[in-house]
């Protein structure tokens, strides 16, 4: 019996090592290359009717420097001060959500959080995925700059059906190179970000385009990414 436990004991810390040793060698291993595909791109492929996938990966100097201003006036104001969650963002949205039970419920994902998600892991509410989820935020805060988390973001995120990063979008919806994008066209991607099978850049509704004037507004708030990672 006391040789069965020593087996099972080995066994747990050889997986402990195995899982820690290769999820920490990935973070930095793609902190210098480019992540051309994800989980969720294999996943959506299967779900979608019409099997497509539009990723170009770019760097951060090609990228407009209004997009990320617009996803962190809607997605994450904090970004550049906190250390990948913002606890004051996570105590308002469970206030609200105590105290309005009957809406939507209100998240406080931050941009780290989300590149960890789009990166490394699956779409899900588990447990066990949030867990996960909390641990890769660490890892990347951790050995990746801010700028770099905003490229992976920028480069990886769901920005429609089968459409994935602001390269892809910025020619399937607005007939240019992201480095082209206009700050308007930046705040009306960042608009549709909370659920962009839903919402479209491409055609609009009237509520997208109020988060868009509401984004474009707040956008003056919002310091410049290498303004920023310059301090």
């Amino acid at each position: 019996m006391k040789t069965i436990f020593q087996r099972i004991r080995k066994i747990a810390q050889w997986a402990t090592a195995i899982f820690f040793g290769t999820t920490i060698l990935t973070v930095v291993v793609l902190k210098f290359f480019p992540v051309y595909y994800t989980p969720l791109m294999f996943i959506r492929l299967f779900q979608l009717d019409e099997a497509r996938l539009s990723h170009t990966w770019i760097s951060i100097d090609e990228i407009s420097p209004q997009m990320p201003i617009a996803v962190m006036a809607s997605e994450d104001a904090r970004f550049l001060e906190h250390h990948g969650f913002d606890f004051e963002a996570i105590k308002k949205a469970a206030e609200r959500n105590r105290k309005h039970p009957e809406k939507n419920k209100l998240g406080a994902s931050t941009i780290s959080q989300q590149t960890a998600k789009n990166v490394f892991l699956w779409p899900g509410r588990s447990w066990v995925r949030k867990g996960l989820e909390a641990y890769f935020t660490v890892l990347i805060e951790l050995f990746w700059s801010k700028e770099r988390i905003m490229e992976v973001y920028l480069n990886s995120i769901e920005m429609g059906p089968g459409i994935y990063g602001v390269e892809a979008v910025a020619r399937e919806h607005f007939g240019c190179s992201a480095s082209e994008l206009t700050s308007s066209q930046c705040a009306l991607i960042a608009a549709t970000l909370p659920n962009p099978r839903r919402f479209s850049s491409l055609n609009p509704s009237k509520y997208i385009k109020k988060r868009q004037r509401q984004i474009k507004a707040n956008m003056r708030y919002v310091k410049p990414l290498k303004e920023a990672e310059k301090k």
